[in-house]
């Protein structure tokens, strides 16, 4: 019987680290979790093992993956989640890469994927290519920037198999509700008055599923090796209409618009040029936003 493919899942324990160590166990790839903290009951999953160690601090994780057998594939969703904490969050998003890449750089891998952000692109004009030059701005993003411009230097002089992959929104069932549409998905289904902006600005979402089968064929793919892809819907929508649809599903909620003052560096319109994951993958998003919403707020209602 041919041995299983491995995956070492970087923040396995997360919103998006748990839906793809789940998709990568429907599909017989065998998971390890490495991360800080164990998983929320809830995210807790069935048939992977679970590693605990933290990727800034070089010779504890060493020590840790030294102990696994052989690896295929590394997709690091990891780092520091809570930016106002700014040393942790650079530590984390730059520092942790470097160690990871140093380690697995003297192993046979097969793919490194990287998950960046968007907010690499920083102040550049949307549609984002993937091709545009970056412009971060916070201390997070900058992180994600300089990570992206290692492991592409890496790619090119030691052909160390890495791709990056920015999201965009993200969203679906099992989110931290500290996030956009939990917040304001519970909100409405407790009939809260609720603070929010004044909803002027454009987003583009995505839903979960869609994201991992992306990260998936990447994964998998042997042509994208040293390239970036932006993974979004590609067609943005206006925060103040996301709430209202929000109001008219659940019939409840009382959002106080201009509450919440926009960030000075906040862009008014973000979204992904996505053109290229169709060319290299025919990939595109199949799940629409009405879709992917009834699924979540369905979510929220049940947990």
């Amino acid at each position: 019987m041919k041995n299983k493919k491995k995956v070492l899942v970087i923040g396995a324990t997360g919103f998006l680290g748990f839906h793809f160590a789940k998709f990568c166990l429907k599909n017989d790839i065998s998971v390890i979790s490495l991360s800080r903290k164990k998983p929320r009951k809830i995210r807790k999953l069935q048939k992977i093992r679970y590693v605990f160690a933290d990727i800034t601090k070089r010779k504890q994780l060493y020590l840790k993956l030294e102990k696994l057998k052989k690896i295929d594939y590394v997709i690091n969703f990891g780092g520091e989640v809570n930016h106002k904490k700014i040393n942790e969050t650079f530590s984390s998003h730059y520092r942790g890469v470097i160690n990871l890449c140093n380690f697995f750089i003297k192993k046979d891998i097969k793919n490194f994927i990287q998950i960046g952000s968007s907010l690499e692109y920083g102040a550049k004009v949307s549609p984002h290519k993937e091709t545009d030059a970056l412009q971060p701005r916070s201390n997070y993003s900058k992180a994600k920037s300089l990570s992206s411009r290692y492991l592409i230097n890496l790619f090119r002089k030691k052909n160390f198999p890495i791709s990056i992959i920015r999201p965009y929104q993200i969203y679906g069932p099992y989110q931290d509700q500290n996030r956009f549409l939990p917040i304001i998905i519970n909100s409405c289904l407790k009939n809260k008055n609720f603070d929010c902006s004044d909803g002027k600005q454009y987003r583009d979402f995505l839903y979960v599923e869609d994201f991992v089968k992306l990260v998936f064929k990447i994964m998998k793919s042997k042509n994208c090796k040293g390239e970036i892809f932006n993974a979004g819907f590609g067609k943005p929508m206006k925060i103040r209409n996301i709430i209202k649809k929000i109001m008219l599903k659940t019939k409840r909620g009382y959002p106080i618009f201009g509450k919440i003052p926009l960030r000075k560096d906040e862009n008014i319109i973000t979204y992904p040029n996505i053109s290229k994951s169709f060319k290299f993958l025919k990939w595109k998003p199949r799940i629409n936003f009405n879709q992917g919403l009834n699924k979540t707020i369905n979510f929220y209602k049940n947990n």
